[in-house]
């Protein structure tokens, strides 16, 4: 089995993640939440939350483009949050929200910039969709703690701005 990675950040990560999974277990996705895009090697959860570190908050997907193609990923990536937000999901605010695609090969760019102007053209007609689409740099996986934490503390934080919108 082939498998590629997708690297998304739309707030906080355990939302993320705890939807991804929820809606694309039937694929065998394997997830990790972490720290991408930012300046300091091997970041803390405490210095990211402080903004310091430039990072985001995301969620790297493993995917087989046989089981699930990479499109897929995208639309539901954008149904799943806010992207006309800037550095903001909900209540949560701060540089490590923001809403940014990281792509890892041209063509996942190509398909990355493809869905997000459909996207825009159909369902934000009146707000500009503010995602960043950047090449993934070093994903550093977040604390164990982080790990699936929706599904280890269920009732929980649950992340009010991670839902489907349409």
């Amino acid at each position: 089995m082939t498998t590629e990675k997708a690297t998304f950040a739309a707030g906080c990560f355990w939302g993320v993640e705890h939807l991804y999974v929820k809606h694309f277990k039937q694929y065998d996705i394997k997830t990790k939440v972490g720290y991408i895009g930012g300046d300091t090697k091997d970041p803390s959860y405490r210095a990211v939350c402080s903004g310091s570190t430039n990072h985001a908050e995301a969620l790297e997907i493993d995917f087989d483009p046989k089981k699930v193609s990479y499109e897929t990923l995208v639309e539901f990536f954008y149904r799943m949050h806010d992207p006309t937000t800037v550095n903001a999901q909900g209540p949560d605010r701060g540089t490590q929200y923001r809403s940014a695609i990281f792509y890892h090969s041209p063509e996942q760019k190509a398909t990355a910039e493809k869905v997000t102007a459909e996207v825009q053209e159909k369902h934000y007609k009146g707000k500009k969709i503010v995602t960043e689409i950047i090449p993934a740099g070093i994903f550093y996986d977040a604390e164990t703690y982080h790990q699936k934490y929706l599904d280890k503390n269920p009732g929980g934080y649950e992340c009010p701005t991670h839902f489907l919108r349409w």
